[in-house]
C-alpha cells in the first residue's frame, strides 16, 4: 500500500485536474488514476462543456484508465479524487472492481456514503480526507465566485 507521501502526492495531482475545471467554469472535481505508482488516466469534471450530466472527473478518469489497460477493469489501481464519490460515480467504480479510492473532501451534500458504502465493491478500501481542507477550499471558492 502506498504511504501518506504517496497520497499527498497524488491527491495534488488530481487537485491539478480539479483547477483545470475550475478555470473552464466546471465544478472543480478533479482525479487521477494510479497503477504501479504512475498516473494512467486524469479527468475533471466536464458536464457544462459537453452538456452531459455524467462527465464527473471519476467518469472521466474511468474512461481513460480502462482504455488504458486494454479491459474494463481497474485491479490493482487507485483512484484519487478531491471529492467524495456520488451514487453515480460509485456504482461505475464498483463495476470497474477498483482496488482503492482515495479522496479529499467529503461530500455532505451528495457523496456516496449518504446513502450506502455498499455501493462500492466489497474489496474497495476507502481512505478519506487526503488533502481535504484544500479540496473543499477549492470548491467553496468555486461556489462563492458564482454569487
Amino acid at each position: 500500500m502506498l504511504d501518506a507521501p504517496n497520497h499527498e502526492h497524488f491527491m495534488r495531482m488530481a487537485l491539478k485536474e480539479a483547477q483545470r475545471a475550475y478555470d473552464d467554469d466546471e465544478v472543480p472535481v478533479g482525479a487521477v488514476i494510479v497503477a504501479d505508482g504512475r498516473i494512467i488516466a486524469r479527468g475533471y469534471n466536464l458536464t457544462e462543456r459537453l452538456n452531459d450530466p455524467t462527465a464527473h472527473a471519476e467518469m472521466q478518469a474511468i474512461t481513460s484508465g480502462t482504455e488504458f489497460l486494454g479491459g474494463k477493469y481497474l485491479r490493482d489501481c487507485t483512484l484519487y479524487v478531491t471529492l467524495e464519490p456520488c451514487p453515480m460515480c460509485a456504482g461505475a467504480l464498483y463495476w470497474s472492481q477498483i482496488t482503492r479510492i482515495v479522496y479529499g473532501a467529503k461530500d455532505e451534500k451528495r457523496g456516496y456514503s449518504l446513502i450506502s458504502s455498499k455501493l462500492l465493491h466489497p474489496k474497495t478500501e476507502v481512505i478519506g480526507g487526503i488533502l481535504g481542507e484544500e479540496c473543499g477550499l477549492l470548491m467553496s471558492n468555486f461556489f462563492k465566485k458564482l454569487r
